[in-house]
């Protein structure tokens, strides 16, 4: 009897391997919608967490069209206004860190994974809170000095935090695509 191993049964049958690897991406997704309003110890500073949708759009931003980058933005970023405040938006921020990400091409520019993955995440995030800043500010309900003062905290903590926990959530979920790509060819 011949053995056959795991990937050789989803190379064979498209339609397991379709729904597996929606399974896997949409499962990534509830996990990271898990994690973001917790605060473990060593997760915050300043009281401010890693934003972990953010890290997953860079994710799957980095090897895909600018257009998937921007759907992937707008799905998780109604579904965090579902969880949240509905204004300002997450899905403008969210959208743009998916676009810019795709736009960057990381195989032009930087060729190491886990550090780049980490740069990447670095300026998105600082991209993202400074799209809910200007959001905040177009509002006129709290001082541009409030806004911009407390902007600096939580762009940098966000910043910082998400770029230490991108390459955790990165290099499994890569991996999978890389081979679920491998099957289909």
């Amino acid at each position: 009897m011949i053995k056959r191993n795991f990937f050789s049964v989803l190379r064979d049958d498209p339609t397991k391997r379709l729904l597996l690897n929606c399974a896997v991406t949409v499962g990534s997704v509830l996990l990271c919608l898990l994690v973001l309003p917790t605060r473990l110890p060593g997760m915050e500073l300043a009281g401010i967490g890693p934003n972990w949708l953010l890290i997953w759009v860079v994710t799957w931003s980095v090897k895909r069209s600018m257009l998937q980058g921007a759907i992937a933005g707008l799905v998780l970023g109604l579904i965090q206004d579902g969880m949240t405040a509905n204004a300002p938006t997450h899905v403008f921020s969210l959208m743009l860190a998916g676009i810019l990400t795709a736009r960057l091409r990381k195989e032009r520019y930087l060729q190491e994974d886990f550090i780049s993955v980490a740069l990447i995440a670095f300026g998105m995030a600082v991209v993202a809170e400074t799209v809910t800043a200007i959001q905040y500010s177009i509002r006129g309900d709290r001082s541009l000095i409030d806004i911009w003062t407390y902007h600096q905290l939580i762009a940098l903590s966000s910043a910082i935090l998400s770029s230490l926990w991108a390459p955790i959530l990165y290099f499994p979920l890569n991996r999978w695509w890389q081979r679920m790509s491998a099957l289909e060819q």
